[in-house]
């Protein structure tokens, strides 16, 4: 397993909780299905059949967030409290008033509920307490919320914080494109966004190629700075970084696929690919943090 896009956050390096602690916290949120007359149903579920919650691997933790949800469309919810009005009105002579019809809606929507479909979607985290890092694999901040609030609900005083650098990562990555010149272990790949900082907001996206230093230089020189840039971190990790220190698209090259030919079953699949994933993350991070000038402390 690899997470695809990291939210990054900060605890305490070394974590002294340990998972045996944690996995008594997470009980109380422990997930199941969400009842006939529920919308949406969040909480912690095993990250591997026949374990608990937290999945211990060389000391690195790893947890999963799930989420059932209803899918029950408003315009569905609609078209049948407008049919079911249309009949009381040939029934009783006059159209239902403003509301009779929210009530008849109320009701259609408590109907038509238990039948509903439902999605079950999943969220990663990782905690490493070794190094104080915790990883939400999301790809938005809002759904990298919910875990983190459920993890403030049950670990008590959780001190987690957002990961906070020295030096802007707009501005960086703008010097490192006008330089010509990417910090020690990495390189530049060929996708990266530049945007006005004025009213005009306007920008420029470039997917799959060629960076040439002129032309970017020249956007650069209009005001234009850059949100996105795509990377490879040691020859091992692709990746592309954004002004809000999110780490997307996190693709392993193929030097780090050798694990595959080495496991023999789906368990030691899995572990063998969490605990590959997590020492070479950990250290990307560490790098990332690095070129950005190092941590703000509070």
């Amino acid at each position: 397993m690899w997470f695809k896009n990291l939210q990054v956050y900060r605890l305490p390096a070394p974590w002294a909780f340990t998972p045996e602690q944690l996995e008594e916290a997470l009980q109380s949120q422990a997930f199941s299905p969400a009842s006939s007359n529920e919308l949406m149903r969040q909480g912690w579920d095993k990250p591997r059949p026949n374990g608990g919650l937290v999945h211990v691997v060389n000391k690195q933790m790893l947890m999963v967030l799930g989420t059932e949800k209803k899918l029950l469309p408003s315009t569905v919810v609609n078209q049948v409290a407008k049919a079911r009005a249309a009949e009381l009105e040939e029934q009783q002579g006059f159209a239902p008033g403003k509301k009779a019809m929210k009530e008849l809606k109320e009701r259609v929507h408590d109907e038509l509920l238990p039948r509903a479909f439902t999605i079950r979607s999943n969220t990663w985290c990782w905690i490493d307490p070794v190094n104080g890092w915790l990883v939400v694999d999301a790809a938005s901040p809002a759904k990298a919320d919910d875990i983190i609030k459920m993890l403030l609900k049950a670990v008590d005083r959780m001190p987690i914080e957002s990961l906070r650098v020295q030096r802007s990562p707009v501005g960086v990555m703008t010097a490192w494109l006008q330089d010509d010149e990417a910090p020690a272990g990495f390189t530049v790949d060929m996708d990266t966004e530049l945007r006005a900082t004025g009213e005009s907001k306007a920008a420029v996206r470039y997917v799959r190629h060629t960076l040439e230093p002129e032309e970017v230089r020249r956007h650069i020189a209009a005001g234009k700075q850059c949100t996105r840039l795509a990377m490879t971190w040691d020859s091992k990790i692709s990746f592309v970084l954004t002004e809000a220190l999110a780490i997307k698209g996190v693709k392993p090259l193929d030097v780090m696929k050798e694990n595959d030919a080495v496991t023999r079953n789906d368990d030691e699949r899995f572990d063998g690919d969490f605990m590959l994933m997590t020492g070479e993350l950990s250290k990307l991070l560490q790098d990332v943090v690095d070129a950005l000038g190092g941590e703000a402390k509070a």
